[in-house]
């Protein structure tokens, strides 16, 4: 049976995830533990007792971040048109990538020790594949492009959002949507 946690227990809790959100979407998943236990007002051993490992530290912080995307097939499945619901799910990705550098690093990046995440991670490839199975089914997208490809090409974007600003994948986006676009002869 688990003891429930102290109220001053919890609440540093709370302020540790509160910060390693900021730290993480400022400087990445490698950011500072130290900083975040700075930021927090906690000694660093106060960080390793409530998360062990950096991994931990990204398990209980980011899946519920990545349920953005459950909000984003929501949005794509009741869109009528396929394509329009591919650029939407697309933009609201590129969107979310660009404004925290560590949801990028969460989707583009390998964290075989944070099972929470790689779920997450999951579950939004899932919605992703669906949305690109309707673009197919409608004979919207050429054939030749993979689930993967077109998610290299956002990840490719979302770098280059995080490199340039978002008005760089902003205005990259319509050549790359053209590229993935069926012709229609």
């Amino acid at each position: 049976m688990t003891r429930p946690m102290r109220r001053d227990a919890a609440r540093n809790r709370e302020r540790l995830l509160h910060e390693a959100a900021g730290v993480f979407t400022e400087q990445g998943l490698a950011g500072s533990l130290e900083e975040i236990a700075r930021r927090a007002g906690v000694s660093i051993g106060t960080l390793y007792n409530h998360f062990p490992t950096r991994d931990a530290l990204l398990d209980a912080l980011l899946p519920p971040r990545l349920s953005a995307i459950d909000a984003f097939a929501e949005q794509a499945a009741a869109e009528p048109d396929p394509w329009l619901a591919l650029t939407g799910f697309i933009e609201n990705m590129l969107t979310e990538m660009t404004n925290d550098r560590g949801l990028l690093e969460a989707f583009t990046g390998d964290h075989p020790a944070a099972a929470q995440l790689v779920q997450a991670c999951v579950r939004g490839m899932t919605h992703f594949s669906a949305v690109l199975d309707r673009v197919r089914r409608a004979g919207l997208l050429r054939p030749d492009a993979t689930d993967q490809n077109v998610a290299h090409l956002l990840w490719a974007l979302s770098l280059l959002g995080d490199n340039a600003g978002p008005a760089a994948w902003r205005e990259s986006l319509p050549f790359v949507l053209d590229g993935l676009r069926a012709d229609r002869g």
